[in-house]
């Protein structure tokens, strides 16, 4: 059976659930019962040694556990006598042996129906008379690993994850990132290291901070599969939704992966891999959310561990968590000695820019393009997310740099490289066909200045043209008869004082020396002003926007009076014919 057919299959549980559920609430039911069924067909061929090494160990009352995983041949196994198809044996107790089943896992695997809250759904089910008749349904499907391989079950549960994102957008959009979105991320992650990933049996490792329902996972996971078959990338995830952790370990564990790298909490407030160091990363944290309710245990990290911890070059304004996630995979980066690492973050316009000199922003912004870490910035089309039309950036990170690339930062601006949809999906109303993913990569790729029709398509700048010191101009105070007024003690005996109605702050580029500029821009307007060297501060932001302004001048006053001159008989006409 194809994996449209099967998905089709498991799709058509949704007639029996019509009118019992809503449509946005099938995938709480057909995801878990899919998982079910194919762990069920999975450990079936090992079912009966492993009941009979646990009757074994237990007799010797040892732990019975890697034993029987030893015996099962996989990550996980279970020790209830009962399977999907004796279930259908006894209909009058169907909702206790189910429950019962499920516990018989090992417990990552129960934590994955846990999260489901699977027992939730098998009491409605058994109130509306649709337990049995659901179970009977999957226990008919044949999800053996010798029928449907664990690529095409990924696929599969793949495609159901997307029909439910669809029903449910304000779901997809927190938790479920655009395909094409992903697959474009994965290629720049991935395109400097194609030769290195296409070598027999090379391992990596991925980790996604925000890892929803697992789609950057397993797309970077399908990619890498079809460089090099004889590949291997082991992944890590951390997800704080309950439902999107359990799709995402479920979806880890139907293609093999283990499923104890998936770990759910608050990846900003307690780590969930605190030390690991991964090859590859990917994120989509959320656009602009604030952080206020793990604010304390953010701040606590930064001043007890600066540097040593992972919010040491500076913590945004709490309205905009952001950055931190950004911080957070810098500090994930496996050392540029022992490798070093890549990854792409997809962010908002407002880490770009938001934020003067000294504020926690630019700081970051200013850690980031000071220790060379920042490849490129892609500007993505508007309305790509399910649920903002807003403009957004992919950020490459690295700190292993090709010689090339060292001491630049590239902007792209894709903005234009997209198609609208036939049908919207919440916000979401463009998307990226293959040749635009296509045309964006090698534009990465190739590392160099490109325009078209006059429109600046990819720029490369040197890492401090975005830096700039603010400085603080001074003017001193006059007495009523216009003399200079001068300190009576202290440091500034002596000396003018300034006056705070005067003054005022120049932003100076780090490429331009803060003299020259002074005497240029300041003296000729204020003899009298001088620098407070003490209140300069050095800052950074991106302007992107501006980096690709094209400017369009203004139709020709002729043109524009006709046109004028148009409307207005127009109008004289019309009001004639009213008068008749």
């Amino acid at each position: 059976m194809s994996d449209t057919n099967l998905s089709a299959f498991i799709w058509s549980v949704a007639d029996l659930l019509r009118g019992d559920y809503r449509q946005s609430e099938y995938g709480r039911v057909i995801l878990p019962f899919t998982v079910l069924r194919r762990l069920d067909c999975v450990l079936e061929p090992t079912k009966d040694a492993v009941l009979a090494e646990k009757k074994l160990r237990d007799k010797a009352k040892l732990n019975a556990e890697p034993f029987l995983l030893k015996k099962s041949g996989q990550h996980f196994c279970n020790t209830s006598p009962l399977d999907l198809k004796k279930l259908m044996g006894d209909q009058d107790s169907i909702a206790e042996n189910l429950r019962h089943y499920v516990q018989g896992f090992s417990p990552a695997v129960r934590d994955i129906f846990e999260s489901f809250e699977f027992h939730l759904q098998i009491d409605r089910l058994a109130k509306a008379n649709l337990l049995y008749l659901v179970t009977e349904k999957f226990a008919n499907i044949d999800l053996h690993p010798n029928k449907v391989s664990n690529a095409e079950m990924g696929l599969v549960f793949e495609e159901l994850i997307r029909k439910f994102a669809e029903l449910s957008n304000e779901t997809a959009g927190e938790h479920f990132t655009p395909r094409e979105v992903i697959r474009l991320m994965v290629n720049l992650l991935f395109i400097e290291d194609d030769d290195a990933l296409a070598k027999p049996g090379v391992v990596r490792s991925l980790y996604d901070p925000t890892a929803g329902t697992g789609g950057m996972l397993s797309i970077a996971g399908e990619h890498l599969a079809e460089l090099n078959p004889k590949a291997r990338l082991v992944m890590y995830g951390q997800e704080l939704n309950p439902e999107s952790y359990a799709i995402c370990k479920a979806d880890m564990l139907i293609k093999g992966q283990d499923i104890k790298n998936i770990i759910f909490g608050n990846t900003l407030s307690a780590d969930g891999l605190p030390g690991e160091k991964f090859d590859y990363m990917l994120s989509n944290p959320p656009f602009g959310v604030e952080w206020k309710k793990i604010e304390k245990e953010v701040r606590r990290e930064a001043e007890q561990q600066g540097f040593n911890g992972r919010f040491g070059p500076g913590l945004p304004r709490v309205s905009d968590g952001s950055l931190l996630f950004l911080l957070h995979l810098v500090s994930k980066m496996r050392p540029a000695k022992d490798g070093g690492s890549r990854f792409g973050i997809v962010l908002n316009g407002s880490p770009l820019f938001t934020g003067g000199a000294g504020s926690g922003e630019s700081e970051i912004r200013r850690y980031m393009l000071e220790n060379d870490l920042v490849e490129a910035i892609i500007g993505l089309p508007t309305d790509m997310f399910y649920n903002t039309g807003i403009s957004t950036y992919v950020w490459v990170v690295s700190n292993r740099k090709p010689e090339h690339r060292k001491g630049k930062l590239q902007l792209i601006d894709a903005s234009g490289f997209s198609q609208k949809m036939r049908k919207s999906l919440g916000s979401k109303r463009k998307e990226l066909r293959p040749e635009h993913i296509e045309d964006i990569t090698r534009i990465f790729g190739d590392f160099k200045k490109v325009t078209r029709d006059g429109v600046p398509i990819s720029r490369i700048f040197k890492n401090e043209e975005f830096g700039y010191r603010t400085i603080t101009v001074e003017r001193p105070q006059r007495d009523a008869k216009g003399n200079v007024v001068v300190g009576e003690k202290g440091k500034g005996k002596g000396k003018p004082v300034a006056d705070a109605d005067l003054r005022d702050t120049e932003n100076v580029s780090l490429s331009e020396g803060v003299e020259a500029y002074f005497k240029r821009e300041v003296l000729p307007h204020a003899a009298d002003a001088w620098i407070d060297e003490e209140k300069t501060k050095v800052g950074y932001e991106i302007p992107f926007n501006r980096h690709f302004y094209v400017f369009k001048p203004p139709r020709p006053l002729a043109e524009i009076d006709a046109e004028l001159k148009g409307v207005t008989d127009r109008i004289v006409t019309m009001i004639g014919e009213l008068s008749r």
